[in-house]
């Protein structure tokens, strides 16, 4: 296995994996990636602003600089790109309709990835969590959810499930299809708050309106509120044959505890 990385990665080197130092926003320092994978999962996110993702533009360059393509890439990507659906169940036959620049960049990738003379499967992933991935911060901060009735659904996947996702995409993905990676919560997010707060024994995050909430969260935080769809994952597991270690976040947050990692105090 190779990783293009920035910096040589001990944690890698431990397991295994040889490294090629290149960065996606110097083209130059990518010639050495031409003609040496049979397989790419690419999981880099597009540059935090701007319209496109010229990222994914000099990957694409570099590998058709081979003789040979590779045989298959998996790219993951965001369900951010349905942009709000009103709590709908979401099939991967929606159109994309990005509602943040975020989300736009995300779509911009997909499609260059979808014209590339390649077999790409895309991967459309919701909130990932894993032990040192849980926004305990936030709930430490005393954040305001929204009241239930004015609340929006949320999805989620553990990365373990999103690693998995990737390997058997890259075995049993079909061309230019895309896969919601998605775990079988159907949750609201000021419930997926409180389920963190009452299992690291916090208090549960104030509840507010809608309006209320414009005024004391970032952003950011209510582009997320806004987003609200349950993604269905039928696809996912039929085509891809994913068995979740973690089908839902109460067996997540579970294994989480098990492990003793009760002290996570990320940001999110």
């Amino acid at each position: 296995m190779t990783a293009l990385v920035r910096a040589v990665d001990p944690a890698l080197r431990a397991l295994g994996v040889k490294q090629i130092c290149g960065d996606l926003d110097r083209p130059a320092s990518l010639r050495r990636l031409a003609g040496i994978a049979d397989a790419v999962l690419h999981s880099a996110p597009p540059p935090g602003e701007g319209t496109g993702d010229p990222r994914t533009k000099h990957l694409l360059a570099t590998l058709a600089r081979a003789r040979s393509l590779p045989r298959r890439l998996v790219y993951i990507s965001t369900s951010g790109v349905y942009g709000p659906c009103g709590g709908a169940v979401v099939h991967e036959s929606r159109p994309c309709a990005a509602g943040t620049a975020r989300a736009r960049r995300r779509v911009a990738a997909e499609s260059l990835l979808r014209r590339a003379n390649l077999r790409v499967s895309i991967l459309r992933a919701p909130g990932i969590y894993a032990a040192d991935r849980l926004p305990l911060e936030r709930v430490r901060r005393g954040d305001p959810v929204l009241h239930e009735e004015e609340d929006s659904y949320t999805n989620h996947i553990h990365a373990e499930d999103l690693a998995a996702a990737c390997i058997v995409a890259l075995e049993r993905g079909s061309a230019n299809r895309c896969y919601n990676i998605s775990d079988d919560s159907a949750l609201r997010m000021g419930d997926w708050f409180d389920k963190l707060a009452d299992a690291f024994v916090l208090a549960r995050p104030p509840r507010v309106t809608r309006a209320e909430a414009q005024a004391r969260l970032s952003p950011q935080l209510l582009s997320f509120m806004n987003e609200s769809r349950r993604l269905d994952n039928t696809r996912m597991k039929r085509e891809l044959k994913l068995r979740l270690r973690y089908p839902t976040v109460e067996v997540g947050i579970a294994a989480v505890l098990q492990r003793g990692v009760s002290s996570c105090s990320c940001s999110g």
